[in-house]
């Protein structure tokens, strides 16, 4: 390589935060049923401004909404992203990172976003297990933690039908035999279908829910790519929803054209399968807003062809105007680039009003928008079923003063006693968020 292009890339890596566009819109705008769209506003080099990890300083915490406090429910994890309640009240996180994607760092941009991601806190290699918590005298505070599953491949989703325990690797959805109360798993597992992963595996999180009867499991599979620049024979069977039956693992694509969906949960008045969805980078600061959204059995939702309904990605070749004409408009916008993950609905919950009916968010945070965008926990009310209001914080000061990053919000979860779990990756933490005393 020549020195004046190790010097340009140098550069790149340690100033990007510099570069690009900034945002002329609030988030607000980009938020609710009907957000602003402005014009795509794609530049040279993208703009890159995240906030560098750096961990909580002692004694220092997220901020909690009025009506409500937080604690620190178990520390010294090592970047948990992911949580589930079992039935006995024991909590599953799932500390995990990214598998090696050896094609996905290829040329001068993997190169550059490779970095980036590090300082983010997200370099670190995969801790590849689940680790259980338990609160014995439920006082808020987890006393014990064992290693419940370990030698996984970057674990993300959890779910237990019966006694079978269900994990969502990287590459493969797994079953294991799972008796109420074990605090460790050592059996084999079995593996149920195989999913997309490979060396590319550019969003590679897996979550998994099960439908109310437990005959059905829903997989979440992201894009191999921003907009399918990667070609569209890298992106079979991804940015969709996958069903699979529970006794063959037999599958299909659910819904599809959803380019990062996450979270997953079930409405509990209409019953009706919600997502969290990551949308597009690159084309300015306040484009694309991530959204949650009902599901549709069939739903195309526009991925990578076009965003919010019929608005066209000019920058994916060749177009295909025949799904654009079909691709449903998403329930509702939660910020341009906040990178909201989590995903549960108020039920079980004993919050106090007004986080007693709708959705809790954990907003992961951005690298794509000048100034920040997410890095904290919201709340949408709902009413029959759907979106009612605007977004409500529940848990702030995730960002000091200097805008680095003490810790991002990932998964979001209602424990057994009605408090909110967050899981907090850069921070290693999770917190719970119960109503103040």
């Amino acid at each position: 390589m020549r020195k004046p292009q190790l010097i340009f890339i140098i550069a790149l890596a340690g100033g990007l935060a510099a570069c690009g566009e900034t945002s002329s819109l609030q988030v607000s705008d980009g938020t609710g049923p009907s957000p602003k769209l402005p014009e795509p506003n794609k530049t040279l080099i993208p703009t890159v401004n995240i906030a560098p990890a750096i961990g909580w300083p002692q004694g220092k915490k997220p901020v909690a909404a009025a009506g409500t406090q937080v604690v620190a429910f178990a520390e010294g994890l090592e970047h948990p992203r992911w949580l589930y309640v079992l039935p006995n009240g024991d909590v599953l996180v799932a500390e995990t990172n990214a598998p090696s994607k050896s094609d996905d760092s290829n040329g001068i941009r993997g190169w550059i976003m490779g970095k980036v991601m590090g300082r983010a806190g997200a370099g670190v290699p995969s801790p590849n297990r689940i680790t259980l918590l338990r609160d014995k005298d439920h006082d808020g505070v987890a006393e014990t933690r064992t290693v419940f599953l370990e030698n996984l491949n970057s674990p993300f989703g959890m779910t237990l039908v019966g006694k079978d325990l269900y994990v969502a690797d990287t590459d493969r959805l797994l079953r294991f035999h799972y008796e109420n109360g074990e605090t460790a798993i050592k059996s084999q597992p079995i593996k149920v279908v195989d999913l997309p992963g490979g060396t590319r595996n550019h969003h590679w999180t897996k979550n998994v829910i099960a439908s109310k009867d437990g005959s059905k499991l829903y997989v979440t599979v992201g894009s191999n790519s921003n907009v399918g620049e990667n070609g569209m024979d890298q992106e079979e069977g991804r940015a969709a929803i996958w069903e699979v039956d529970r006794a063959t693992g037999n599958h299909r694509i659910f819904a599809s054209g959803i380019r990062n969906p996450n979270g997953l949960a079930w409405e509990p008045q209409s019953g009706a399968l919600w997502t969290a969805v990551n949308e597009r980078d690159e084309i300015g600061s306040d484009l694309v807003p991530d959204y949650i959204t009902s599901v549709k059995d069939g739903g195309f939702y526009g991925w990578p062809y076009s965003y919010y309904g019929q608005h066209v990605d000019v920058r994916v070749e060749p177009q295909n105007p025949d799904l654009v004409a079909k691709a449903i408009a998403p329930d509702y916008a939660v910020g341009p680039h906040t990178a909201s993950l989590g995903l549960t609905f108020a039920e079980g919950s004993k919050l106090p009003a007004p986080f007693t009916q709708g959705a809790f968010i954990g907003q992961h945070g951005s690298w794509n928008r000048k100034p920040h965008s997410g890095y904290k926990v919201i709340f949408v009310p709902f009413s029959a079923g759907k979106p009612s209001g605007q977004p409500l914080d529940v848990l702030t000061g995730f960002l000091n003063d200097e805008g680095k990053a003490m810790g991002r919000p990932v998964g979001v979860v209602i424990d057994q006693q009605g408090g909110l779990l967050v899981a907090d990756d850069v921070g290693n933490k999770v917190w719970r968020v119960s109503a103040a005393k």
